[in-house]
């Protein structure tokens, strides 16, 4: 991957401002990229407080391997949404994790990536944008190398990432859209486990009633919904501290012999692509358990 840039009657005196500005290189990057001569003014490595002058050329090449040996590689079945040269979008489906874990070292969905990287000859470390509970099913986005990451984690921070969900919820809600803006933190003693916490992070969920319905003499609700924050477990904490859990969370509600996991799935994300520009909207279709409440 080479990143190009031609000075012309623009803003950018050195070398270091179109690195920061224009590229929107992070200073971890960029340091690296330093380091390894991978930044060139005019076809040869240059330092980064140089003067530019119009007609020069910079070009930043994000091409040098990486270790990722940290993650065993295990061969499976990956569900591709979409692929290119920068991104990978994974549809994840219930049971297995993001990241590798004690309980789940060589069957995450990392796992499954490196195996994956490694097959089409990628050394580059396994980097998720976002990250989905082990039960939960739907989008996770692997970032091909660590400038996209750092693109795409600036787009969440500004908000211009978006995401929806949905899920099955307990009960017919009396508001039939609305803002759940309560705090979470990590609940004392617990390493897992989330709770609604004045003193914790701000967490801010959207949710709209797309259906209300009864399965199996109970009444449930599947919902559309929007983050405005990221924290761990949030719309889990959320609708249960609105009573409403979701179908199926043993942590935050009770279990159900219809389905057995909780009723989520991250369903859609919009997102402008890191390099193209091009305004991106994935989908992953609701899975069958799901489904087999909602009919």
């Amino acid at each position: 991957m080479i990143l190009k840039y031609v000075k012309n009657a623009d803003k950018y005196l050195t070398v270091r401002q179109v690195i920061n500005e224009y590229f929107h290189i992070s200073s971890r990057l960029c340091l690296k990229l330093k380091k390894s001569k991978k930044i060139l003014l005019n076809g040869l490595p240059t330092y980064i407080d140089k003067e530019i002058s119009d007609g020069d050329e910079i070009r930043v090449l994000i091409d040098f391997e990486e270790d990722n040996s940290n993650i065993p590689s295990t061969k499976m079945d990956l569900n591709s949404l979409y692929e290119d040269d920068y991104l990978l979008i994974i549809n994840k489906p219930a049971g297995i994790p993001v990241h590798p874990s004690i309980l789940h070292y060589e069957d995450s969905l990392s796992s499954g990536v490196k195996y994956y990287f490694d097959k089409i000859n990628l050394h580059k470390k396994i980097r998720p944008v976002n990250r989905l509970d082990n039960n939960t099913t739907g989008i996770v986005i692997f970032a091909k190398n660590e400038y996209v990451h750092d693109l795409l984690s600036r787009q969440m921070q500004n908000k211009e990432f978006k995401k929806e969900y949905i899920a099955i919820c307990e009960g017919h809600l009396e508001n039939k859209s609305g803002t759940i803006n309560v705090p979470i933190a990590r609940k004392e003693n617990s390493i897992i486990e989330r709770c609604i916490n004045p003193d914790g992070d701000i967490a801010i969920t959207h949710y709209k009633v797309i259906k209300e319905f009864v399965k199996n003499d109970i009444k449930m609700s599947e919902l559309l919904i929007n983050l405005e924050t990221g924290r761990t477990h949030q719309i889990r904490v959320h609708l249960a501290y609105i009573g409403h859990p979701i179908v199926g969370d043993s942590l935050y509600g009770k279990e159900y012999s219809l389905i057995s996991r909780q009723a989520l799935h991250a369903y859609k994300v919009y997102f402008k692509h890191p390099i193209t520009n091009k305004n991106m909207e994935i989908t992953a279709e609701i899975p069958k358990d799901i489904v087999s409440l909602i009919d």
